[in-house]
């Protein structure tokens, strides 16, 4: 099979519900039992992992398991206790509110004296920290856009033709080397990182998990499109000042060009994009469905409360002096590793 298409292998698994998803993926043995999830961290290791594993069945797979694995009804249902315990959870960790405006207000007010991840690379990150975050971001950017189209067939109106229009410049504009997870692969090649898709997936935490996690949840469920809205619109309208911090750190640490045109890119595109997100792809569906207005809030704020919950780890770990994986990654030459 071509490398660059087939699916990482199973990862070690993390706890008993992990286990036994990668047991149904190998057919090697029963899924988590009913009520398995109830009990668990729902921000731990063992459910995040055993959630990632069942929604990777509907990107790339992995490498061994059927394509068949991806509709196994004991798979679904298993997964289905999975997702109802960490839904649980971000209920829990987030208000309640319709107040649309308010939440996508928040974001646009940058703090005078951030104290979040980019602002730490920015201003005294090393290389050997830069390569543990695009090692963990990687889960993500290198199927960038992918959770997010999803939602494409639960829109109509405005809203989906914003949406597929933001949608075909995450995706290269038509141009395949343009495309932003090969972009990205670019920059994880500069930092001389494994760029193969899911290489990284066991030395992510939990909660770099969660942040992947929420976009398959939102994505792979019509009932909550509004909460993927929400959920793209945090994205979008945070990643233009954090990409252009993220870019400095790349020039002051010699990181590389492609490194560099990555986040640029994003400073560039997002800028638009969040115009865009705000005013037709939110606007457009509320002028649909104005009683989503509530889980559109809710994806926005669920998405910052995981995001929190990431950089909350991350900066612990660094700050600390000690890697943020759970497994170091390869040395490569030039790059320091911890």
């Amino acid at each position: 099979m071509d490398h660059e298409r087939e699916g990482p292998h199973l990862p070690p698994a993390r706890g008993p519900l992990s286990a036994a998803v990668a047991a149904r993926l190998r057919g090697t043995g029963p899924p988590p039992p009913p009520g398995a999830a109830d009990a668990a961290d729902p921000y731990g290791d063992d459910l995040q992992l055993a959630l990632y594993l069942c929604y990777e069945t509907h990107y790339r797979g992995f490498a061994g398991v059927p394509a068949e694995r991806e509709w196994d009804p004991e798979l679904l249902r298993a997964r289905a206790g999975l997702e109802r315990r960490f839904l649980a959870a971000l209920r829990a960790g987030v208000p309640a509110r319709d107040d649309v405006a308010g939440a996508v207000g928040e974001l646009l007010v940058e703090p005078v004296d951030g104290q979040g991840v980019s602002h730490f690379l920015r201003d005294e990150g090393e290389l050997w920290h830069l390569r543990e975050y695009a090692a963990q971001r990687s889960l993500y950017h290198l199927k960038e856009a992918d959770p997010h189209v999803w939602v494409l067939p639960r829109l109509w109106g405005r809203a989906k033709a914003a949406m597929a229009a933001v949608e075909f410049d995450e995706y290269g504009g038509g141009r395949a080397d343009r495309v932003h997870a090969r972009l990205f692969a670019g920059l994880m090649a500069d930092l001389g990182l494994d760029t193969a898709y899911g290489r990284h997936l066991d030395a992510a935490p939990a909660a770099c998990l969660a942040t992947v996690n929420l976009m398959s949840l939102f994505g792979l469920h019509r009932a909550l499109r509004g909460a993927l809205v929400g959920h793209f619109a945090a994205v979008e309208i945070t990643s233009s000042p954090g990409s252009r911090r993220l870019a400095e750190a790349m020039r002051r640490t010699g990181a590389g060009p492609a490194a560099e045109h990555f986040y640029d890119e994003h400073v560039e595109a997002d800028a638009v994009h969040e115009q865009i997100v705000r005013h037709e792809v939110i606007g457009g569906l509320l002028e649909e469905e104005p009683d989503l207005a509530a889980d559109v809030a809710f994806g926005v704020d669920a998405t910052g409360h995981v995001e929190d919950r990431f950089s909350t780890r991350l900066l612990a770990d660094w700050r600390a002096g000690r890697s943020a994986l759970r497994t170091p990654l390869p040395p490569a030459p030039g790059h320091p590793v911890r």
